[in-house]
């Protein structure tokens, strides 16, 4: 598994015009599932997600997480991010979990993010064409694994 995190003013997703998640300051996060993830990788990136200090102290540090802002955490899948990109002009998917393995581990992220961060968990729509909007905020932008 693979987030690429990115700390937003507003971040949203459309599915055929419709906004199917949106929120205000906190981050967006694209999910890249690999085979083979795990339960304890799955809750320790759910963790990191939310106790990862990429948010301004009062001495403008990044010292605060997601759980310490109470901002928004918008979840998207994008199986893409686990592309085999290292030859030829054309990725490869082999090193992506299956639609339906993916579907189950990020669906676990979800509802492990919920439980354990009632400022709100937005989502896309897991194999949806989607149209996602940020405006990040720094920028700041960072690749975690669990």
């Amino acid at each position: 598994m693979l987030v690429l995190i990115q700390r937003v003013t507003q971040a949203s997703v459309t599915v055929d015009d419709a906004v199917v998640g949106q929120i205000g300051p906190g981050l967006l996060a694209l999910v890249g599932m690999e085979p083979g993830d795990t339960e304890a990788q799955i809750t320790r990136m759910a963790d990191r997600l939310l106790g990862y200090r990429v948010f301004a102290d009062e001495d403008g540090k990044m010292n605060r997480s997601l759980g310490d802002t109470g901002g928004g955490l918008l979840l998207v899948s994008q199986f893409t991010l686990a592309a085999d990109t290292r030859s030829g002009t054309r990725p490869g998917f082999s090193t992506a979990a299956p639609p339906a393995e993916a579907e189950r581990g990020f669906n676990r992220l979800v509802e492990i993010c919920r439980q354990k961060h009632a400022s709100g968990v937005e989502t896309g729509r897991f194999g949806a064409h989607m149209v996602v909007s940020l405006v990040n905020d720094g920028p700041v932008t960072f690749l975690l694994r669990p």
